[in-house]
């Protein structure tokens, strides 16, 4: 099988998910799965949280106010959203934004690392403490975790199971949106990206 044909097994699994908690109130509310979007050869892979309510009605991550700062941030370093991969730890939405689960990010996470293993970037950076708080733990250095204001803009080395790779925590994109005055540093850190490109 090809990787395009990787990803749409994911796909068809995530969609037929009827164990997870939040199958219900994705399928009441006429919601998508959001599986990724992007790259599937892509060297830099960007993994958010959940979906919010417009990407799980477009069922296309990022496709929100946040994914707007994302899209400048990413042409600020020479990037577009063709040549990377963007996806989320946990594939469906939340109720109420709220923050996802223990259970569901045991439950989502399985997915996320099998997508890597099918795309095997260089770099994964990680929006926000939960996805960074699960890969940092599935890449053996659980160790080095800290709180993601200390973490944030940092490289380190890690192992999802095809070699070692770099992970680069940063703030997710919805920083900028509520505290203005972070916006030079999200911009700032973005610029670590280029290194790797």
């Amino acid at each position: 099988m090809d990787k395009k044909d990787l990803m749409e097994e994911i796909r068809d699994e995530l969609l037929g998910l009827t164990s997870s908690p939040l199958y219900e109130y994705r399928t009441s509310n006429n919601y998508f799965p959001v599986i990724g979007d992007g790259s599937h050869d892509a060297k830099v892979v960007f993994i958010g949280e959940a979906p919010g309510e417009k990407e799980a009605t477009t069922a296309r991550p990022f496709s929100g106010r946040s994914g707007k700062l994302l899209d400048e941030m990413l042409t600020h370093i020479g990037l577009s959203r063709d040549s990377i991969y963007i996806t989320n730890l946990v594939h469906d939405r939340p109720q109420d934004n709220r923050d996802p689960t223990k259970e569901e990010i045991q439950l989502y996470g399985p997915y996320l690392e099998k997508t890597l293993q099918i795309i095997q970037p260089r770099v994964v950076v990680m929006l926000g403490r939960h996805s960074m708080n699960y890969l940092f733990e599935k890449a053996g250095i659980k160790d080095k975790l800290a709180p993601i204001s200390a973490m944030h803009g940092k490289t380190f080395e890690g192992d999802l199971g095809y070699g070692k790779i770099a992970l680069l925590p940063l703030y997710h994109p919805a920083v900028g949106l509520y505290n203005p005055g972070k916006r030079p540093e999200l911009f700032a850190d973005f610029a670590i990206i280029k290194k790797f490109i």
